[in-house]
């Protein structure tokens, strides 16, 4: 069998997945794809166009109008729409936009297409929920990382009030997150879970350096195994 030269990161929202797959790619010298910013993107973009989260012919003209970069610069992650999304996206309410259109075939369609392409064009760690289950299926080293609901949900509060947000509580966080998993996990179309060949890592009880190494000496081992140069 044949093996993308992807790093496939799946993992629920706040296990850590961006913040860890950007020292990764730092570490190993290799591109960062951050999916999640995507379907962010797409939520909130279509969000803003008044279009309604579901299947239909004005989602579709949407999406066929649709221009999404990613990687733009260093300081630009994301442009949709000639906007760039790079700051909004992490706000805390498009976290629900982007759930909420991921289910949709016709947006899960249109970012496989865009994904494939931007993995196949280099060695990378693609982070998302289904990154080792459908998008690289074929990905030389894929990791599923995860936490318990409230150090996850303790994390994207660190993460909201470093940015300024202070009226949003832990406890509306953790039930956020268990909603986003429902949703996530029970999805008809690429629903969220881990690999059966992936190494589960939860990191509830892991400091960051741990949870670096870890992952960088898997690629290692696993790039050694099938020749894959990381």
């Amino acid at each position: 069998m044949n093996h993308s030269r992807v790093i496939a990161l799946d993992g629920p929202s706040g296990s850590g997945k961006s913040t860890i797959a950007k020292e990764v790619a730092k570490k190993l010298n290799i591109v960062y794809i951050d999916t999640g910013a995507m379907f962010r993107a797409i939520g909130l973009s279509a969000s803003d166009a008044g279009i309604v989260f579901e299947e239909g012919d004005k989602l579709s003209a949407f999406m066929q109008s649709l221009d999404l970069r990613y990687g733009v610069s260093k300081d630009v992650l994301i442009v949709a729409n000639g906007e760039d999304l790079t700051s909004k996206i992490r706000e805390h309410h498009v976290s629900e936009l982007a759930s909420t259109i991921s289910k949709l075939p016709t947006v899960r369609t249109f970012l496989l297409e865009f994904q494939r392409k931007l993995g196949n064009a280099t060695t990378c760690v693609m982070e998302g929920r289904d990154i080792g289950t459908v998008v690289f299926a074929d990905s030389f080293c894929k990791i599923f990382m995860t936490a318990s609901n409230e150090v996850r949900a303790k994390r994207r509060l660190k993460q909201l009030r470093e940015q300024g947000d202070n009226e949003i509580q832990l406890d509306q966080i953790i039930e956020d997150i268990k909603t986003r998993d429902e949703r996530d996990s029970g999805r008809a179309v690429a629903p969220l879970k881990q690999a059966d060949d992936a190494t589960k890592l939860d990191t509830s009880n892991l400091s960051f350096d741990q949870v670096l190494d870890c992952i960088c000496d898997l690629a290692h081992s696993r790039g050694k195994e099938l020749g894959i140069k990381v």
